[in-house]
């Protein structure tokens, strides 16, 4: 078993030629298309040829078997050659970060354990999700429903996916070798709680355009888990939009990052400020971590909402 620390990548960086004091690009944004995945009926087949490893009693797939794998040709969108040809933990509009799992992300899932946040009956995000464990807490917290967004299909379709049905077996008994299929009643259990979940890749715009014109009914999410999303400032308005329309008007975004992104631009002190300025919201800084550069929680909820 992994600590979190030596799981945790500790800040997203972009090509090694960068230099840290380097201003974002100000380029047009791409605005990649949003679409919804399906969940396979095989079970089994989600965690096909997957290593699994566990961090603060939650399953994830090994990073390293996935990239393998991608580069043998299953990642259609190509994030892991690009990401090893560039050097790059980031490349805007390509790919985002999420075939690793940040450090913030153990900050706010402990957070969430300290304040006792209640998921019970809760529709939840996970925003910006990557390996999903923010969206796994929520639905051991007996969470209605829990939807997972990530830009990039590659990382919902190798990553989410099947992390997210290894922490429904059995909470990720990995005693048990036999894949769920095979196991009529606990596949049945698995699949009631991924009825539950809903995962979708795709531009934040996109995705919320998505959800709020789609056939299927939707309801606004009474909580919004993201992390390490602030590091870019190009994308604060994206980023300040999507919470606007999809938060319901009494829920609660909880968010963590690093007080500052060295070569992106980004931090949490810089995004509050953006919240402020455009008086949509009120927001807090529930908890401060000093250990090495700064990091904090941020709690954001509408200025009319109880």
């Amino acid at each position: 078993e992994q600590t979190a620390d030596s799981v945790a990548g500790s800040s997203p960086r972009l090509g090694a030629d960068k230099q840290g004091d380097e201003t974002p690009s100000k380029k047009k944004l791409c605005f990649k298309a949003a679409k919804e995945h399906d969940i396979p009926e095989d079970l089994g087949k989600i965690l096909e040829n997957k290593v699994m490893e566990t961090v603060s009693d939650l399953y994830y797939v090994n990073m390293s078997v996935v990239e393998m794998k991608c580069l043998n040709g299953a990642d259609g969108e190509g994030i892991v050659s690009k990401s090893v040809s560039s050097h790059s933990d980031l490349i805007p509009g390509v790919y985002e970060g999420g075939l690793k799992i940040w450090e913030c992300t153990f900050d706010l899932i402990d957070y969430l354990s300290e304040a006792k946040i209640q998921f019970t009956n809760k529709t939840v995000l996970d925003l910006g999700c990557g390996a999903g464990l923010l969206g796994i807490v929520a639905l051991r917290g007996k969470a209605e429903k829990v939807h997972f967004q990530d830009y990039n299909s590659t990382v919902i379709d190798e990553i989410t996916l099947p992390n997210t049905v290894a922490n429904c077996i059995n909470g990720g008994d990995k005693k048990t070798s036999e894949p769920p299929s095979k196991r009529p009643k606990q596949a049945g259990r698995i699949a009631d709680v991924l009825a539950k979940c809903r995962f979708f890749s795709g531009e934040w715009s996109e995705v919320s355009r998505l959800l709020l014109n789609s056939n299927k009914p939707f309801s606004k999410y009474d909580v919004i888990l993201t992390s390490e999303t602030i590091y870019n400032p190009d994308y604060y308005g994206a980023l300040h939009d999507t919470l606007a329309q999809l938060l319901d008007k009494n829920g609660r975004v909880y968010l963590a990052g690093k007080a500052y992104y060295f070569g992106v631009g980004g931090g949490i002190y810089l995004f509050e400020k953006f919240i402020v300025e455009r008086n949509v919201f009120r927001t807090s800084i529930v908890k401060i971590i000093d250990k090495g550069l700064q990091r904090c929680i941020m709690e954001i909820a509408f200025k009319d909402s109880s």
